[in-house]
Parts: C-alpha cells; structure tokens; sequence
C-alpha cells in the first residue's frame, strides 16, 4: 500500500470493516447513512446512533468498467456496485466473480482491499 494521507471517519470507516465492525450511522427516524455525519441528510435529524453493519447485503445495480480513470487504470476492467446493507446502501468494487456473472440481487460481503493501479483502499464487495 502506497503511503496516504489519512482522511478523518472515512478511513476509520475503512478501519472498522477491515476489522470486521463496519458501522453506518442511523437516525431517530430510521434513515441510514455512511459516516461522517451529524445530521440526517433525509430529513434533518441530529440524533444520530452507531449501527453495525449487517454481514451481507444485496448488491441493487452495477457497471463493468472497461475505460477507467488514471486512478484505476491497471484495474480495468472492473465492476462497481451499489450493494444495499440493512438501512444504508454502499458503493464498492465488486470482485471475486467473473464480470458476466454479476447480476442484482446477488448476495455479498463486504471488506477492504487495495486497487492494482495506486494501492489505495477501497471498499471491496465479494460474493456469498
């Protein structure tokens, strides 16, 4: 891993799944949301708690990417997901499976891995 800049709650996001207590925030109200946070970006709510994040969810859409940005390039081609866990829903790379076999509703965990092209962390989903 190439040496970073830590950025603040996200990393300790990235932190926390990494070591298996991945957490999103919740309102009074129900609304789930990826820290940092302190308000509701649904409906204002400044009561704010802590929630485990459920060990699988179900991935809602998807995109092979095969052109990717300069950050991705030795990564391409490569599928992004948006995957719903419990009350909050997460954007990830989803790897582990080949690209013609993702499809939405499919059962997937969630960790931590490094891109090819820069090393950094990213939030990875694999199949269940």
């Amino acid at each position: 891993m190439t040496e970073t800049a830590r950025d603040g709650e996200f990393d300790e996001l990235l932190d926390a799944i990494e070591e298996d207590r991945g957490y999103y925030v919740r309102c009074a109200n129900g609304h789930g949301s990826l820290p940092p946070r302190r308000v509701c970006p649904h409906c204002g709510s400044r009561e704010l708690a802590d929630e485990p994040l459920p060990d699988a969810g179900t991935v809602e859409t998807f995109s092979l990417i095969t052109v990717a940005t300069p950050q991705f390039t030795e990564d391409a081609p490569y599928v992004t997901a948006i995957a719903s866990f419990g009350d909050v829903r997460i954007t990830g790379l989803l790897r582990g499976t080949d690209h013609g076999d993702v499809e939405v509703g499919m059962t997937v965990g969630i960790a931590v891995e490094e891109t090819e092209t820069t090393g950094d962390r990213a939030i990875v989903f694999r199949p269940r």
